[in-house]
């Protein structure tokens, strides 16, 4: 399928032919979902921790004689039931992250940018690159091309000028094509490629 490029001065630079087995892929909202949470999970940090009794300063001794005393048994005043005691099947440090095919993740990655091309969401650019670091000009640039809130996926490299100048900008990420995920693809409104992240995302995923 044909897509038009355009620069950042929001002229037309030509078009670009985009492979349907990667831009053309049905899109399917469970796969999405599945590597959504899967994403998720494994940024999660997992270092939630209560004390078991082991863990626990204070007295080992009994608290009361076993039998005669009229109250309940009780081993050590660690336990549960006493104030600053331990905590039942309380949090472990673990991690959250569960596996997925890979098979499914790279369907996943072709599904979210195929729903990004069916919507009319994908932008592709001849480049991202600018002279210099100011937000003000490229912030004024993005708004001419109507990116209120958008993904702006680079070559193998981000310009640095570019990284620099967008960094200030609310709702606009930059990455690089090997940093191209499901998640972010996902939360921006806009999907915005250089001609090189499609080369490079064709190639990785045909």
């Amino acid at each position: 399928m044909k897509c038009d490029v355009v620069t950042l001065e929001n002229k037309k630079s030509g078009s670009v032919d985009l492979d349907e087995s990667v831009f053309g892929v049905a899109v399917r909202q469970d796969i999405l979902s599945r590597m959504v949470n899967y994403q998720l999970a494994k940024r999660r940090g997992g270092n939630h921790k209560t004390k078991t009794i082991g863990e626990i300063r204070g007295t080992t001794a009994k608290p009361w004689n076993q039998k005669g005393t009229g109250r309940a048994r009780a081993g050590s005043l660690r336990a549960t039931q006493f104030r600053g005691g331990q905590t039942v099947f309380g949090p472990v440090v673990r991690s959250h992250a569960f596996s997925l095919n890979k098979k499914v993740r790279r369907l996943a990655l072709k599904t979210a940018l195929s729903s990004k091309q069916a919507a009319g969401k994908l932008i592709v650019l001849d480049d991202a690159k600018t002279g210099d670091p100011k937000t003000k000009s490229l912030s004024a640039q993005l708004s001419a091309l109507g990116l209120k809130s958008a993904l702006i996926v680079s070559g193998p490299e981000v310009d640095s000028n570019f990284a620099k100048a967008a960094a200030n900008i609310p709702l606009i990420d930059v990455l690089p094509q090997q940093g191209a995920n499901v998640y972010d693809i996902l939360r921006r409104d806009t999907l915005v490629l250089t001609k090189d992240a499609v080369t490079h995302l064709v190639e990785r995923l045909k």
